[in-house]
């Protein structure tokens, strides 16, 4: 496989100073790094970027996480490892990447229990997080950027 091109935000140094703040910006607001990480691999997975899907499974499976949890990832739902603050998490997260899928796409039931769990500040970053993943998920997916080639 072959890029179409370099990744855009590459071949402008203030589109991709701009991501890098916008990520640094959500990294102090108070969800933990691992739940980052989960949401950025199953936005990346729905999404079909081969480049994030690799990226953050590698960079959990590097912050300890285990196999079991990085493998069951797309099937969070039916699996028993993961905490109630990260269903809430991944559950906002599969709801923001597939906006057109319903007519209500962010149910006050999800909005609460998401609520539940991260405070207006930590929530607010949960939401930029979910759109910045789905903006280099785009990047990456029209361009056909080649998984583990950032290495």
């Amino acid at each position: 496989m072959q890029a179409r091109m370099t990744n855009p935000a590459l071949l402008n140094p203030d589109t991709l100073k701009a991501l890098q703040a916008l990520g640094a910006s959500v990294a102090n607001a108070g969800i933990p790094p691992r739940t980052l990480e989960l949401v950025h691999l199953r936005a990346s997975q729905i999404n079909g970027c081969s480049v994030c899907v690799d990226m953050h499974a590698h960079a959990l499976k590097k912050g300890g996480e285990s196999d079991q949890r990085i493998f069951a990832v797309g099937a969070w739902r039916e699996a028993p490892w993961f905490t109630d603050a990260e269903r809430a998490a991944l559950a906002l997260t599969e709801a923001l990447t597939r906006l057109s899928d319903t007519s209500d796409a962010v149910p006050d039931t999800l909005w609460q229990e998401a609520t539940r769990h991260f405070d207006e500040r930590a929530l607010g970053a949960l939401v930029v997080a979910i759109a910045q993943i789905n903006l280099w998920n785009r990047l990456n997916v029209a361009t056909r950027q080649v998984a583990g080639a950032f290495r």
